[in-house]
């Protein structure tokens, strides 16, 4: 799976594709994270990207020139190039599954300042949402997304971790337990400790099914 994240603030994803799980896809040649910087496609001095708005008001707009330049250098004809805004499709599991099955190749672009000019979305293929609130930037919402996206890749997690995930089949995820037994009088579940892999597997979905009911029983609607 390939990725280019296009902002103006690339050492914000360089340290966190450089740790843990998302390093190891991209050593394991399984991810492809590119890192492009907006400003380099700017045709004006001083890698000026903004601009004041038409019609007066607060804060700066990202301009249409740089934006769109920068998409235009790394599209190609089977990639989904999408822009990070408030206003944009909600992103959850449902979605980011749509998009695996959309290509291979997404281009996400990081906003910041006062917002885009709307003449971008010409250029995209729509807008995405992490949420019903509102974040300095882009960085954020695109490490999001691309973090959930890598773990449909295979080979990125484990297969077993991939299935048993929150969210599949509208369900969250049975509650985990560790070492020590018994921790300031709060014990593990005996099921877990028996050894029976049949009643631990019932148990697990027993668990599945209340932990969804008390959290989120909109999911069973």
């Amino acid at each position: 799976m390939k990725f280019d994240i296009l902002t103006l603030f690339p050492k914000v994803i360089e340290a966190y594709i450089n740790e843990s799980i998302i390093k190891r896809g991209i050593d394991n040649n399984l991810l492809e994270i590119n890192i492009v910087n907006i400003r380099d496609y700017t045709l004006l001095k001083n890698g000026q990207v903004d601009d004041t708005p038409y019609g007066g008001g607060s804060g700066m707009v990202l301009m249409c020139e740089p934006v769109v330049r920068a998409i235009e250098a790394v599209r190609d004809k089977d990639s989904l190039v999408y822009l990070l805004t408030p206003q944009g499709q909600v992103f959850n599991d449902e979605v980011a599954s749509g998009i695996m099955k959309k290509t291979k190749h997404l281009i996400l672009v990081c906003g910041h300042y006062e917002g885009f000019d709307e003449r971008i979305l010409n250029f995209v293929d729509g807008e995405i949402s992490i949420g019903d609130f509102v974040l300095t930037g882009g960085e954020l919402p695109a490490l999001v997304i691309m973090d959930a996206l890598a773990r449909f890749v295979p080979g990125v997690i484990k297969e077993e971790s991939f299935i048993n995930e929150s969210f599949k089949n509208n369900m969250l995820d049975y509650p985990m337990y560790t070492k020590p037994r018994e921790f300031r009088g709060y014990k593990v579940p005996e099921v877990l400790l028996s050894g029976d892999h049949a009643k631990i597997a019932e148990y697990r979905e027993q668990e599945k099914l209340r932990v969804t009911r008390e959290k989120r029983p909109d999911l069973l609607k």
